[in-house]
């Protein structure tokens, strides 16, 4: 038996057409389980991107009751109460929103693995790559670069931590504007 990800019983759900033959009760459970699985999600964001989301009062008001809910039982229950306001949700709005969230974070992390095999670059082949990076980057520091480039390369000589290659990352992701 396959297991099917929430945003696959998402889509069921919304592309199933309105016939007269009911739904097993397996099936039911698993769009329960899929609704509840995308509010657990929705919770776990930040309030700003969370704010994006077309929602109820009611269900913000769910949402929100989830920080004060300690205990492991009582969450639980919380949880299946969240799948159960969903359902009254504008699932398609959501959805939208959920995957346009779900893009900019996968840019987002897309961007910054760049930015790390730029590092990663420059420690390695030192002025030959800075002269890559800012044909690249134009507006780059050359000097503050070489010399974080420098540190970097001693650090990672020593066994030191690699604080200045954390400095470069730094120096690397402002100039690239992120």
């Amino acid at each position: 038996m396959s297991q099917e990800s929430p945003r696959e019983l998402l889509d069921q759900i919304l592309q199933q057409p309105d016939n007269d033959e009911r739904p097993s009760k397996s099936q039911l459970k698993r769009e329960m389980q899929a609704l509840q699985t995308l509010g657990e999600q929705i919770i776990a964001m930040t309030p700003g991107e969370r704010a994006r989301f077309p929602l109820s009062d009611d269900m913000l008001a769910a949402v929100e009751e989830t920080t004060r809910i300690r205990s492991h039982e009582g969450r639980r229950r919380h949880m299946q109460y969240i799948g159960k306001l969903m359902r009254r949700e504008d699932l398609e709005a959501i959805r939208a929103v959920h995957d346009e969230i779900e893009q900019e974070s996968m840019r987002r992390d897309h961007a910054f693995h760049r930015l790390e095999k730029w590092r990663d670059r420059l420690v390695d082949e030192g002025d030959a790559a800075v002269e890559a990076f800012v044909a690249d980057y134009p507006d780059a520091d050359r000097q503050a670069l070489r010399q974080l480039i420098r540190n970097a390369q001693r650090e990672r000589e020593k066994g030191k931590p690699p604080a200045s290659a954390r400095k470069l990352f730094k120096l690397i992701r402002d100039t690239a504007g992120l």
